[in-house]
C-alpha cells in the first residue's frame, strides 16, 4: 500500500488537471498569436502612449515555422561566451567575431585549432581543407542525437550534416570572423526547413565558440604561470629599504599574501590590516630521499628558521613594496632579499602561483 498511495495521488492530480483544462494544450498552435484592438479609454482620459516603432497591426499571426510570418519567431542565437567574441545583431548569416586576446599570436590559427577540436570531438574529419584561403569543409557528423531506451542502448542520430566554415580576418589582424554554412543534410525523420537550416548553422558555430573559450581558458592558465615570473621584482620601498615590488594593488596583496606565504612553508601568526603588517614564522621543510624520487621536494628558502614581519606599503610611483624584517625588527639586507626573491620566483614559476 505504501507503494500505490503516492502513485495513485500523482495520477489523480494529473487527471484532475487534464480534466479541468487548467493548462490549454493549444498554446503553440498555428495562428495562435494575435494583436488585439487598443484599450478603449473612457471619455475624458488620455490614451496610453505607444511607441509607433513597435506598433503592430491588428491581426492574427501564423506560428508556422515555414509560414509567411516566420520572422515573428526568434532565431537561434549566437552565444558569444568566449572572451573577446561578439556578434552583429542584424547579421543574416551564422557568424561570430573574435578580438585578439592577450597570449594569442595567430588569431586565425587559434580559430582553426578550435574547429579541429570540435571535429575531433565528433569523431569526424575535414573533407576539404582550404584554410589558407579561409575555408574548411567538414565531413559528415551529427549535431543532434536522441537517446532511445535505456543506458545500454545506442544513441540514435536524428540527422547528419556537412558544413563549410569560413574565417575572414581584418587587415590589422586584431579581429577575425567565423561563419558556418550548411552544405549537405541527411535525415529519415526530419525534413530540412529554412528555420532548421538556420538553427543547425548557429548550433555548429556555437560549438566552435565554446571550444575557443575552453582553449583560451587553458592558455590563460599558462599565461598566469608566466606572469608569476614578473609579479615580483627587486627594488626599494619609499624609505629606501631593499624590498620586493609588485604592480598588484596593496589591498589585493594583503588579501593574497597570507595564502601565498603558507604555500612556501610559512606559518601566518597575525595579519594586521590596520598597519599593513603580516607576522609569519618560517621553518625549513625536512627533505627525504622519497621526496627527490617522486619530484616533490619542497623549496628551502635562504632564511634562518624564526619569526619575520612583512611590511606592505606603496611607493611613490604607485607600486606595492614588501619589506622584510627579522624578529628584532631589523630590515633584511639587500643580498638576503635578492636571494629570497629569486627563490620565491622559482616557486612561482614551478607551481604556477601568482601574488
Amino acid at each position: 500500500m505504501q507503494y500505490w498511495v503516492p502513485k495513485a495521488l500523482t495520477l489523480g492530480v494529473l487527471l484532475g488537471l487534464t480534466g479541468c483544462s487548467v493548462f490549454p494544450n493549444d498554446a503553440h498552435d498555428s495562428k495562435n498569436y494575435r494583436v488585439s484592438e487598443a484599450i478603449s479609454v473612457p471619455e475624458g482620459l488620455e490614451q496610453p502612449y505607444q511607441d509607433p516603432q513597435y506598433k503592430m497591426a491588428v491581426a492574427v499571426y501564423d506560428n508556422d515555422a515555414d509560414g509567411e510570418n516566420k520572422l515573428y519567431r526568434p532565431p537561434q542565437q549566437v552565444l558569444t561566451l568566449a572572451q573577446g567574441s561578439w556578434a552583429e545583431s542584424k547579421d543574416k548569416v551564422a557568424r561570430v567575431y573574435f578580438d585578439k586576446n592577450d597570449g594569442i599570436d595567430d588569431l586565425a590559427g587559434f580559430i582553426w585549432q578550435s574547429l579541429d577540436g570540435v571535429l575531433a570531438n565528433h569523431n569526424t574529419q575535414i573533407a576539404k581543407d582550404a584554410r589558407q584561403t579561409g575555408t574548411v569543409e567538414t565531413d559528415w557528423y551529427a549535431l543532434i542525437k536522441k537517446d532511445e531506451g535505456w543506458l545500454w542502448e545506442d544513441i540514435v542520430e536524428v540527422s547528419r550534416q556537412r558544413f563549410a566554415f569560413t574565417v575572414e580576418q581584418k587587415e590589422h589582424q586584431r579581429t577575425a570572423s567565423l561563419s558556418a554554412k550548411l552544405l549537405d543534410y541527411q535525415s529519415e525523420e526530419q525534413p530540412l526547413t529554412d528555420m532548421l537550416k538556420q538553427q543547425l548553422e548557429v548550433r555548429a558555430l556555437n560549438e566552435v565558440i565554446a571550444e575557443f573559450d575552453y582553449r583560451y581558458r587553458l592558455l590563460a592558465v599558462e599565461l598566469r604561470k608566466q606572469q608569476g615570473l614578473l609579479s615580483l621584482e627587486g627594488g626599494f620601498d619609499q624609505d629606501g629599504n631593499a624590498a620586493m615590488l609588485t604592480l598588484v594593488d596593496k589591498s589585493a596583496v594583503m588579501d593574497r599574501l597570507s595564502n601565498f606565504l603558507e604555500r612556501v612553508n610559512f606559518t601566518v601568526i597575525r595579519l594586521d590590516r590596520d598597519n599593513d603588517l603580516v607576522k609569519v614564522r618560517y621553518e625549513a621543510p625536512e627533505q627525504s630521499v622519497w621526496d627527490s624520487i617522486w619530484g616533490e621536494e619542497a623549496m628551502v628558502l635562504p632564511l634562518a628558521d624564526g619569526d619575520y614581519v612583512v611590511k606592505v606599503s606603496t611607493t611613490d610611483d604607485g607600486q606595492t613594496a614588501l619589506t622584510w624584517l627579522d624578529s628584532e625588527e631589523q630590515v633584511l639586507d639587500a643580498p638576503t632579499m635578492e636571494l629570497l626573491l629569486q627563490s620565491l620566483l622559482e616557486v612561482l614559476r614551478s607551481r604556477g602561483l601568482q601574488l
